[in-house]
């Protein structure tokens, strides 16, 4: 899948590529044009995606190709069990977490997971839960909790699961209060966004000591399609909403919402998942050992003020 800013940059791939395979059938050396082409590429793609627009950001977020939760966290654990159900109505697909090992350090991972293909996408519900969803998150943070061990969230959905069955169980309490259980948490709590971060379906699971955004991910009230739709009665300005909601990882460092931006390979984490995912672990075991040295009750406390002082008030 090839997006509208990238096709410049694969025209230019496919030139290297059959110039590489015309210098290996016809035996001529080409070498000087082959490294100047290469050498062109690379700025080309320094130029574009240093360079991106809002909306695409918004559009490599949803990269076919990006990695998901799981995708993660079976490359950066030595052994996962995945966990299920909530419980008391069903397991949520959309919702995956469970205890990974971490170079010999168990963390519970909680994450939003959606599917490669129509039938997958059908089956975790294009990574939108319903609260059955939020409840065996929470089950997950208090288990973890109760064991000592630290929590992981990975964040990549378009929503919280909007239909009214949702809604009939409970979806708004849910989501609230997974929020205020979170705060209270008396173990480390990281939260990551992977992917897509919108509205009460990402802020669910996204109440820790550190949060994060991946480079080019986004974090928003609202996705900028259904911010056009509202104000302009069309997605034609999905485009402009994005700017005017200030979403990607830097908008939401400079206004002090996430405490840090993870860098991407370039082009996207989907170009080298292996890198992406190894910088992803170095970064969570990182922030533990910050964490680690803060006692539980100083934690709550800093957390809690991280959130309050979130926004501007005015008399």
């Amino acid at each position: 899948m090839l997006l509208e800013f990238e096709k410049p940059i694969a025209d230019l791939e496919l030139k290297l590529q059959e110039m590489k395979d015309l210098a290996k059938g016809k035996n001529i050396d080409l070498t000087t044009d082959i490294q100047s082409l290469e050498e062109k590429i690379q700025t080309l793609k320094k130029e574009t995606f240093q360079n991106l627009t809002r909306w695409q950001r918004v559009q490599l977020s949803r990269h076919a190709d990006r990695p998901y939760a799981l995708d993660y966290i079976y490359e950066i654990t030595n052994d996962f069990i995945e966990l299920h159900g909530d419980r008391t109505v069903k397991d949520d697909k959309a919702m995956i977490g469970g205890l990974g090992d971490i170079d010999g350090r168990t963390v519970m991972f909680i994450g939003q997971q959606k599917g490669r293909n129509t039938k997958q996408r059908q089956e975790r519900n294009f990574g939108m839960a319903n609260p059955e969803g939020y409840r065996k998150a929470l089950r997950l943070m208090k288990m973890a909790e109760k064991f000592g061990k630290p929590i992981v969230t990975l964040i990549d959905t378009p929503g919280a699961f909007p239909g009214i069955e949702a809604e009939e169980r409970g979806q708004g309490e849910a989501i609230a209060r997974n929020l205020k259980e979170m705060f209270m948490l008396k173990v480390p709590v990281i939260c990551i966004i992977i992917g897509e971060g919108a509205s009460g379906g990402a802020l669910g699971i996204a109440i820790g000591d550190r949060v994060y955004m991946l480079e080019n991910t986004w974090y928003s009230v609202i996705s900028p399609e259904s911010c056009s739709s509202i104000l302009w009665r069309s997605w034609d300005y999905k485009e402009q909403a994005a700017e005017a909601l200030k979403l990607t990882a830097t908008d939401m460092k400079n206004n002090g919402l996430v405490d840090g931006i993870i860098e991407e390979p370039l082009g996207g984490a989907h170009k080298d998942m292996k890198a992406m995912a190894k910088t992803l672990k170095q970064t969570i075991l990182d922030s533990l050992k910050e964490l680690d040295k803060i006692k539980p009750e100083k934690r709550i406390e800093q957390r809690i003020d991280k959130f309050c002082s979130m926004g501007v008030f005015e008399g």
